[in-house]
């Protein structure tokens, strides 16, 4: 469920590689812009992966970890709080592919555009294959109204930090740190506890306990490999008739902590990560495919194509037929 590029004229990040022990796709980041934006917690996302290229590119490889790219609704520059102008990418159909990670970030435009239908259609979309989707300030309110602000990291790090047993949130609705703990918890996942505790030193020097809820716990990190690789199962049979109990054995988990952790590390319930991936692979066969939508829907793991239209309906509020029509005007035009 994957995704970009940073501009050089906006901080001068640079390219950097990707560590020969971790072969695998370029992580595709997405940072949506509206004027108003705080370069403060948008920079300092950005940083996250480019600090993080620039360490594993010290250890030899030839491709990137992570490529970020600036994207707003009408492509260009935008101003943010600071009146300091960043380049951005437009948006358009061919992010209906999906990134690794989203961040919506806020401002006075982000809170304008809460009513920006097209815009709402075009996040409803490209979120169904992006497995990650982070707010940055008031971004929040523009995934709210897209109907996707549960999946906000702000309620992901509360969680993990109530079910863990600690006394104080890592974030709230005052935590301007929130969203780079969100990227630095990518780091660790891809990366490891190592890169991203010394990412977190390089940004912030001494603030090492900042991070400890996120950061210190080894334990949390193998239960952490066990749920991603309970994951990627989940997504590669997604197609099949499977159960979460299956998950949960390829997890090594009970049932009910399988649940819990699942939440914590990824932010929705295994049925929800479960439906993700069917409706990706459902609007892929919708666009890339002649198939009607009842093929479709068993092709997909859905069922049948009256149980699919009414779980299109629900979670894209568009009909299957018309997410099929739409999305061809759109890379058409």
């Amino acid at each position: 469920m994957p995704y970009a590029s940073i501009e050089p004229a906006v901080m001068g990040w640079l390219r950097a590689s990707q560590p020969s022990v971790a072969r695998t796709a370029t992580r595709r980041i997405a940072i949506v812009l509206f004027d108003g934006f705080s370069l403060l917690g948008t920079g300092l996302v950005a940083e996250v992966f480019h600090v993080a290229n620039e360490i594993v590119g010290t250890r030899s490889s030839d491709e990137w970890v992570y490529d970020v790219t600036f994207l707003s609704a009408g492509g260009g520059n935008v101003t943010c709080s600071s009146s300091v102008r960043v380049w951005t990418d437009g948006l358009d159909a061919r992010h209906f592919s999906g990134f690794d990670a989203l961040f919506v970030a806020g401002g006075r435009g982000a809170t304008a555009a809460a009513h920006d239908e097209r815009l709402i259609g075009w996040l409803r979309r490209v979120q169904v294959k992006t497995a990650n989707v982070r707010s940055i300030d008031e971004g929040h309110l523009l995934l709210e109204a897209a109907g996707i602000g549960n999946r906000d990291s702000e309620y992901q790090f509360n969680s993990y930090l109530k079910q863990a047993g600690r006394d104080a949130p890592i974030a709230d609705t005052g935590d301007r740190l929130a969203p780079m703990k969100g990227a630095l918890t990518m780091v660790k996942r891809d990366l490891g506890l190592d890169i991203a505790r010394s990412v977190a030193e390089r940004l912030m020097p001494g603030s090492s306990a900042r991070f400890v809820p996120i950061l210190g716990d080894a334990g949390a990190a193998s239960a952490g490999d066990k749920i991603r690789a309970a994951a990627r199962w989940l997504q590669d049979n997604c197609e099949r008739p499977i159960s979460i109990a299956d998950a949960a054995q390829v997890a090594a988990m009970s049932e009910r902590n399988f649940l819990r952790r699942f939440k914590l590390e990824l932010g929705m319930t295994p049925s929800d990560y479960l439906l993700q991936a069917r409706l990706a692979i459902t609007c892929s066969l919708l666009i890339d495919s002649e198939l009607p939508v009842d093929k479709i829907a068993r092709r997909s793991g859905m069922g049948n194509g009256d149980r699919l239209a009414k779980i299109f309906r629900k979670r894209m509020m568009i009909s299957p037929t018309e997410f099929r029509m739409q999305s061809r005007r759109d890379v058409g035009g």
